[in-house]
């Protein structure tokens, strides 16, 4: 296995996060490159793995750093899945937001048995009025 490089706040090009998107298996809007580039300008914490110079995986969050940290987006190659990066990602964000802030995500359904292998625990008090577009 490749020596992995975690980096905290770098916005990567939005060409390489669109791949590795496409690659994982994440649905986001990965036609609009615009859209893709204004939800990294606008996301305050933002962690991604390297394998030289390829980006393998990223992590994107909105956070207060003392209360909630919202983990909108947690992607990694499928080349590169089951090899801990989507885990180590989650702990550079655990660390970077602090004890006293509260880790949150919407998972995909695909992804609804992984998160709790990690840590997470399984909430039922959530609401969300979902986008139209």
């Amino acid at each position: 296995m490749k020596n992995i490089i975690y980096k905290i706040g770098l916005i990567p090009e939005t060409s390489d996060i669109i791949e590795v998107y496409n690659s994982s298996g994440i649905k986001r809007p990965t036609a609009e490159s615009e859209r893709i580039t204004k939800m990294y300008a606008n996301s305050n914490l933002i962690i991604s793995a390297w394998s030289d110079s390829e980006l393998i995986g990223i992590s994107r969050a909105i956070t207060d750093y003392c209360y909630a940290c919202y983990l909108s987006d947690l992607a990694v190659k499928e080349e590169y899945q089951k090899e801990g990066i989507g885990k180590r990602l989650i702990e550079m964000t655990k660390r970077e937001i602090g004890n006293e802030t509260a880790l949150i995500l919407l998972s995909a359904p695909l992804a609804m048995e992984y998160y709790p292998k990690i840590g997470f625990e399984e909430i039922k008090n959530g609401f969300i009025i979902k986008r139209s577009k």
